[in-house]
Parts: C-alpha cells; sequence; structure tokens
C-alpha cells in the first residue's frame, strides 16, 4: 500500500507552473498552500533575513497536510524533512521562459500586485545580473543537476520524488487524484 500524499514540496525552474500545480494540488489534498515567495519578500522586493525566513517557514510546515512551492535553498532542508512528496517540474528551458516572459507580461500590463504589494516591471525582467531571464537562463541547467542528485541522495530516501517533463505529465498524475 502506499502512503497518502499529504505534504508535498513542488519545485522547479521559475515559470514552470509551481505555484499552478500547487494551488490545484492543494485543493485537491483539501490542505493548505504555502507559497515560499510569500513567505520571504517584503514592500519594495526587501527579502527576509534568514533567520526570520527560517522561523516563518518552519512554522507553515509544521502542519500536518500541506503543499509547497518554491526553491528556496536556505529553507530547502527544513521543506524537506517534513515532506513525503516533491513534485519536481522538470520542463524544457524554452518552455519555462516562454511561461514566466508571458506571465510577466500580463503582471506588467495589469499591474497585478505581488507579495507585499509589489509589482513586477521589465526592467526586474530583463535589466541586471539579477534579472529574472538571466537569472532562468543561467541557473535552469544547475538546478538540473542539483535536484538529480538531490533526489539521489540517501537524505532524500524518505521522499517520493515525481519528476514531470511536461505539464501533459502532471496534469495526468493531478487527474489520478
Amino acid at each position: 500500500m502506499v502512503d497518502p500524499v499529504r505534504r508535498v514540496s513542488v519545485v522547479g525552474s521559475s515559470g514552470s507552473g509551481k505555484t499552478t500545480i500547487a494551488r490545484r494540488l492543494a485543493g485537491l489534498l483539501g490542505v493548505v498552500h504555502i507559497e515560499l515567495d510569500a513567505l520571504y519578500w517584503g514592500p519594495n522586493w526587501t527579502g527576509l533575513d534568514a533567520q526570520a525566513f527560517h522561523g516563518r517557514v518552519q512554522e507553515a510546515v509544521a502542519a500536518e497536510g500541506w503543499v509547497c512551492d518554491g526553491n528556496y535553498s536556505v529553507v530547502r532542508p527544513i521543506v524537506l524533512q517534513r515532506a513525503d512528496t516533491v513534485v519536481w517540474l522538470d520542463l524544457p528551458l524554452r518552455t519555462c521562459l516562454v511561461r514566466m516572459l508571458r506571465r510577466t507580461a500580463l503582471r506588467v500590463r495589469s499591474g497585478e500586485a505581488l507579495w507585499a504589494g509589489n509589482r513586477e516591471s521589465w526592467r526586474e525582467v530583463f535589466v541586471g545580473r539579477d534579472a529574472l531571464v538571466w537569472w532562468l537562463i543561467t541557473q535552469h541547467r544547475r538546478k538540473q543537476r542539483d535536484y538529480e542528485a538531490r533526489f539521489a541522495s540517501v537524505e532524500s530516501a524518505h521522499l517520493r520524488v515525481l519528476r514531470f517533463r511536461s505539464s501533459a505529465e502532471a496534469e495526468a498524475w493531478l487527474a489520478t487524484l
């Protein structure tokens, strides 16, 4: 008999669909959705210090059931220690890039407020070393290698790791729940 899915970490590159899948999965399981970006970001794109972020994440994942999305390495051990399942959205770079650009265009055009009232701008997408496009292009393969190694390690032996290489694979799995 397979243990039930109750505490899930959803990981993947920017634009892979982490938040979308996590929200849907949380609804299907009847558990809370934890968005690490919402816990981390303060007004004016000010991030929490590591200690405060740890505290918020520890409190959030103390619940019996949850679906958490995000890739913050500073809190990854806290999340994975409590998780029973990882949903790894390992989509191609081109798919993630197109989705990220489309999502950002919609947010910039609408002025949608994100975490702590922050709003995206084209500047954050294209300008500087921290630009979203640059970050995605330079980190996509590195994250893939990191997750391959991490989920093959003894420390991850307690986790059910579900690696989806397309949105269709993830959707098919969701349909089985």
